[in-house]
């Protein structure tokens, strides 16, 4: 038994836990090139978020994992066929719902736990906190902690050369070869402001990439994607192990 993992726990286990953080994986349902699969964001982003929740616990973090949330928002890729989009009002609606149960039942740490780029929780955080000032609402993106962690020989964002290696690492067996892939080549905006990253505008997917990846995939191998994995959950497990012990009136020094 997993008592840190909801999915895998009971209510004679559960009953008398002093949880002090809740963590809520959050990924998407969409295409990752032809090799990944759909599943891919929701995949990494529950896995990471149970192995960073066993070495928190083992270090005496009072956690509970719960189920993850599998659609994301998908936007800008409305005519790539199932990528399944919810809106960011409806996330903030299924926010205000789960907050609510923690708030109530005592638990009143959050962290969210972000898999997938086009979530962007921020806003609708900074908007939950004035509903529930008793509340500590806190954000990840694992994406990019790995990113500044690890260096890449291949710059993307989607079904890049760091998804396909934790992906070889975590589910091999549902991978197609990389000789399957597309190259992940992206065209870029004729803004230049965009193109500079300095400023922003939806990418409209299928005019973007050919293949729904971006970023070339050729140098995956599944010993980087144990490294980010390793990498990842370590530096979040040590967050959760913070934030369990925490006192948000005492936060600022």
């Amino acid at each position: 038994m997993k008592p840190y993992l909801l999915a895998d726990t009971n209510w004679k286990a559960v009953k008398n836990e002093p949880f002090e953080i809740a963590v809520l994986p959050w990924g998407a349902t969409e295409a990752h090139n032809y090799h990944l699969p759909y599943a891919t964001d929701n995949y990494q982003v529950e896995a990471i978020a149970e192995e960073a929740g066993r070495l928190a616990w083992n270090n005496g973090a009072k956690v509970v994992v719960l189920p993850g949330i599998p659609y994301g928002v998908n936007t800008g890729q409305a005519d790539i066929l199932l990528d399944m989009n919810i809106n960011p009002s409806t996330q903030l609606i299924i926010l205000r719902d789960l907050i609510t149960v923690l708030n109530r039942q005592g638990i009143r740490k959050l962290l969210v736990l972000n898999g997938h780029g086009g979530n962007n929780f921020k806003p609708l955080l900074r908007e939950l906190g004035l509903e529930f000032p008793g509340m500590f609402l806190s954000l990840c993106d694992w994406f990019g902690l790995a990113k500044r962690e690890i260096s890449f020989r291949e710059e993307g964002d989607h079904a890049d050369e760091m998804e396909t290696s934790l992906m070889m690492y975590l589910k091999p067996d549902i991978l197609l070869p990389l000789s399957e892939a597309g190259e992940g080549f992206e065209k870029k905006s004729v803004v230049t402001g965009i193109r500079e990253g300095w400023a922003w505008a939806e990418r409209r997917w299928s005019e973007v990439t050919e293949d729904t990846g971006i970023g070339n995939p050729k140098f995956s191998t599944p010993q980087k994607g144990e490294e980010i994995f390793k990498v990842v959950t370590m530096k979040i497990a040590s967050l959760i192990t913070e934030l369990s012990a925490l006192n948000p009136e005492d936060q600022y020094r």
